[in-house]
């Protein structure tokens, strides 16, 4: 058994994945024993899997169809052997020795899933840390984003002491470390999401099982592209996701 599984979910940016690997494997100290999952759903033709002969813990898969976010990191599920899982993005770069970090935090808290800080890339706190999300939460972002502030304020929980550890009811998906035996108890991720919202999803039936925690100890560097607020078919494919999500969980309007 390994300390640390960590799943990386491919789609046309070999460059971001090769650096997000890079970035683990020289930050992560060299006793905390780990296998790092890249599962590629890209469509273009890359030589990812020659991380796999760089990098001795690299572990390749090519399912030969893009499973989605959710599906991608579920396609190793029935694999891990770890006491840790880290859900990591391929914007995602660390700059310290996160994962040790992140094992002490778990231990002490009895947490079943924490995350660190995460910042952009000129250091700043990104509002990744959510209350449970409503209809109105999800119709501000998408269309309202500079009204609302108050409101806004409110839900990306910046009322609270972020030098502090605190539980959070909604965290972005982009550097999630869990339990991995909690991860396989729950199934992974839902499998009805393609992409967006699966990571609320996994939020929220995590703090039914146990609890989530923001962990002030570390900090990530997080690229966070938010395609799709750029791309409309990314849009209506968020929007799909918040009707299940909503139809899963009942329509709290605010």
């Amino acid at each position: 058994m390994t300390e640390f599984s960590i799943t990386i979910v491919a789609f046309n940016n070999e460059k971001d994945v090769r650096n997000a690997v890079r970035s683990i494997e020289e930050h992560t100290a060299h006793e905390i024993s780990k296998k790092i999952y890249i599962v590629d759903n890209s469509t273009n033709e890359n030589e990812l899997s020659s991380l796999a002969e760089e990098y001795g813990d690299v572990i390749y898969e090519n399912p030969g169809v893009n499973l989605g976010f959710g599906g991608g990191h579920n396609y190793v599920l029935s694999r891990l052997d770890s006491k840790y899982h880290a859900i990591v993005n391929p914007d995602i770069l660390l700059r310290e020795d996160s994962f040790t970090v992140l094992r002490s935090f778990l231990e002490k808290s009895k947490a079943g899933m924490a995350v660190p800080r995460l910042l952009d890339e000129e250091g700043n706190l990104q509002a990744v840390y959510r209350r449970d999300l409503t209809v109105a939460d999800m119709a501000i972002r998408m269309m309202f984003s500079s009204h609302f502030k108050r409101r806004q304020h409110y839900h990306t929980m910046q009322d609270m002491d972020y030098e502090k550890p605190f539980p959070v009811p909604f965290a972005q998906g982009s550097f999630l470390v869990i339990r991995t035996d909690l991860f396989r108890e729950l199934g992974g991720f839902d499998s009805r999401y393609f992409m967006y919202m699966e990571d609320v999803d996994l939020c929220r039936r995590v703090n039914e099982k146990s609890s989530v925690w923001y962990c002030p100890d570390t900090a990530v560097i997080h690229k966070w592209e938010r395609g799709s607020h750029k791309n409309w078919r990314l849009f209506r494919m968020h929007l799909l996701s918040m009707f299940r999500y909503f139809g899963k969980w009942g329509w709290k309007l605010w």
